[in-house]
């Protein structure tokens, strides 16, 4: 009985200690998909910025001439 129970306590302790590390693994990946995701907005702004206005339409339209 004392060896079952010492058993159960190790395998209790090391789920705890895995349970530990995926926490700081999930909070990790959260963190750097909240970096990733302000990268992706500024990239988009700067991409925007960049673009020359397009008055009038789109660059796809066909001119009047043809």
């Amino acid at each position: 009985m004392e060896s079952r129970l010492s058993e159960i306590e190790i395998k209790l302790s090391f789920s705890e200690d895995l349970l530990e590390e995926l926490n700081r693994t999930v909070a990790r990946q959260q963190q750097e998909i909240a970096e990733l995701q302000q990268q992706l907005r500024d990239l988009r702004l700067q991409l925007q910025r960049s673009l020359p206005a397009e008055p009038g339409g789109s660059a796809h339209e066909i001119p009047p001439h043809y």
